[in-house]
């Protein structure tokens, strides 16, 4: 008995390599896709929350000193700011928040103090805090961060004088 021997071709050797390069172009297009959708995806989480958090900690200063008067805005050295008005252990003080070069900054004085701007406590980076009162007991405010996303809210004060 005589057994046949089978000739090999050279696709026998060329197609499971083409195969695998196959195989791996579609693996690392798939990679590269799914890298770039991924930092998108980031860059605008990242840039949303900039805005959110500047005009959620807006929200909740208001909100504590919520009282009949105690919230308002003022310009001050040219600059629009949202004065919150307090009494803490019988002293009469003003909290300010407001943009300044490019920060959020917030300054607690006691009134009758000069108020400098330049000596707030930087809370984060923005570009531009827009503040406007728009209606009775309405507060307007528009943050624009570094990328130039911007976000409003627009909130009412609980206690209207």
């Amino acid at each position: 008995m005589k057994f046949q021997t089978r000739q090999k071709h050279m696709i026998d050797l060329i197609f499971p390599i083409a195969l695998f390069f196959v195989f791996a172009a579609s693996s690392f297009a798939v990679l590269l896709l799914a890298a770039n959708l991924y930092s998108s995806t980031t860059g605008q989480i990242q840039a949303n929350d900039q805005n959110r958090t500047c005009l959620s900690y807006i929200t909740e200063k208001i909100r504590q000193n919520d009282s009949k008067g105690a919230v308002s805005i003022q310009d001050i050295e040219g600059t629009r700011c949202l004065a919150l008005r307090g009494n803490y252990n019988g002293v009469d003080c003003t909290t300010y928040i407001y943009e300044y070069d490019g920060l959020l900054k917030e300054l607690f004085l006691n009134d009758g103090v000069d108020i400098l701007l330049k000596n707030g406590k930087t809370i984060m980076e923005i570009n531009s805090l827009g503040m406007d009162k728009t209606g009775t007991g309405l507060l307007e405010f528009t943050s624009t961060d570094n990328k130039g996303a911007e976000d409003s809210l627009i909130i009412s004060e609980r206690s209207v004088p």
